[in-house]
């Protein structure tokens, strides 16, 4: 409990430093460290796409409700129109375009290209970070799973069935 008390505490006293103007960020992003001037009410999915010109992240509602924001912070899927980029400080960010091993695509981007997962695109980068964590967090068991720990993405076009035939490729390869 003192532990949970202390760090809520340094946490608001760093806050407290930062104004309202802009101010240093030191984020990791796909792996390499980036100094930015950000205020402290900026997005991480501004912050990616404004200042980093990561322009693959998408923002679609800005509300968190459509999941095509969708990045890693240390591992875990987050909405980055919902997540502060200064709250990030310190984590490891990963976004669709640090997915990728090298110049070839993620096993995942494969499985979409191939399943025709996708139509106008748009949804696609927040799908793709999904579906990876989904596998990797083990709830890809069987359709209805998929269907349930992906009802964050929304796609408009209804390429549902073709994004599940693409996780379980990846899964069952994975297996």
């Amino acid at each position: 409990m003192d532990l949970e008390i202390s760090v809520a505490v340094s946490a608001d006293s760093r806050a407290a430093s930062r104004g309202p103007g802009s101010a240093p960020a030191a984020l990791t992003v796909n792996g390499a460290t980036y100094l930015v001037a950000v205020e402290p009410r900026v997005s991480l999915l501004d912050t990616l796409r404004e200042h980093l010109d990561l322009t693959g992240t998408k923002k679609g509602c800005d509300q968190g409700t459509c999941g095509a924001c969708t990045v890693w912070v240390d591992g875990r899927r987050v909405l980055s129109c919902l997540t502060l980029a200064l709250s990030c400080e310190g984590h490891d960010v990963t976004t669709i375009e640090g997915l990728s091993d090298g110049a070839g695509l993620h096993p995942m981007q494969k499985a979409f290209i191939k399943h025709d997962a996708f139509q106008c695109g748009y949804c696609t980068p927040g799908q793709i970070m999904s579906a990876v964590a989904l596998i990797a967090e083990g709830n890809a068991g069987t359709d209805a799973d998929i269907a349930e720990y992906m009802s964050g993405n929304i796609c408009r076009c209804a390429a549902y069935p073709n994004i599940r035939a693409a996780i379980r490729e990846v899964r069952d390869a994975t297996a």
